[in-house]
């Protein structure tokens, strides 16, 4: 039987800009070999598999990179809510919990004139390791960010699920980029899975893979953790939504929406949302194999 998907774009308001996506929402019985085979032939940054979609809205779902399995992931889970959604068939408001591999959230649709707008509840934020004043040179250098671009606010790792090293700068996102083969260690050492170059004034911000090769569009999951570490740091007001843009210099504008809820000093859910596109529809003729080795 074909397995058939629904590629969107997240974070856009029309399609061909945004995070792309492909959503497969009847995933029952592959295997995570399988699963990850998929994503990478047909080459999205991500791909979110669902089985045991019911009555109550409750959805298993996980989450791929080119990579390997994620425990969390922002995009994806909007864009599968939205697929949700426009298989419901629903004229109103919906809400789904997302049962993933490292944790369970909740997340809200509506219809828009385009497509669907997502929201996710990523939780209550974890403010973890903080870089020292010794070490803030090194980062910067990291990430090819002459030290003088760096805000006057901490570089600091922040969770809502993953690990992020938020990288405050006032200028220089621009030529950003990571150029030591090691970052990975480098950001272990306090704490952190994944950096975040955030301009603090401008409200834009850039992620890339580690090994500083492919650069996100759009980071759902690093939106939470900029909220909560604006907020905490009060450069945001707490209660009031703002926009984070991300993908410029991937030539895909994306417009993420937060909302972080609480007091600066206790913040207990941070919400990240945008716009979904559809996109288009497709089928899988066949499976890959269980061992693509003896295929």
């Amino acid at each position: 039987m074909p397995l058939h998907y629904r590629h969107v774009d997240v974070f856009a308001a029309q399609a061909y800009t945004g995070n792309t996506l492909a959503v497969f929402p009847d995933a029952h019985g592959l295997s995570a070999a399988q699963m990850l085979a998929i994503t990478q032939e047909l080459r999205h940054f991500e791909t979110i598999f669902l089985s045991d979609a019911d009555a109550t809205h409750h959805v298993t779902a996980r989450v791929f990179d080119l990579f390997e399995e994620l425990g969390f992931a922002g995009h994806p889970v909007l864009g599968a809510a939205a697929v949700l959604h426009e298989r419901d068939g629903a004229p109103g408001p919906r809400r789904w919990t997302f049962r993933m591999t490292g944790r369970t959230v909740e997340v809200s649709t509506r219809r828009t004139a385009t497509g669907y707008h997502a929201a996710l509840d990523q939780g209550a934020p974890e403010f973890l390791g903080t870089v020292p004043a010794e070490g803030r040179a090194e980062v910067a250098a990291a990430l090819k960010l002459p030290g003088r671009v760096l805000a006057d606010l901490p570089l600091r790792v922040v969770s809502t699920g993953l690990r992020y090293l938020i990288v405050p700068v006032v200028a220089g996102l621009a030529e950003a980029g990571i150029v030591r083969g090691d970052f990975a260690e480098l950001l272990g050492r306090y704490g952190a899975q994944f950096a975040y170059v955030l301009d603090v004034e401008a409200l834009e911000g850039r992620h890339w893979n580690n090994d500083g090769v492919l650069e996100d569009v759009a980071t759902g999951s690093a939106a939470g953790c900029v909220g909560a570490y604006l907020a905490r740091h009060r450069v945001v007001p707490v209660g009031e939504e703002f926009v984070l843009r991300q993908g410029r210099f991937t030539g895909r504008p994306s417009r993420l929406t937060v909302l972080p809820e609480g007091r600066p000093d206790a913040l207990h859910n941070i919400r990240v949302g945008g716009d979904v596109s559809m996109v288009a529809r497709g089928s899988l003729d066949s499976c890959p194999s269980e061992d693509l080795s003896h295929a």
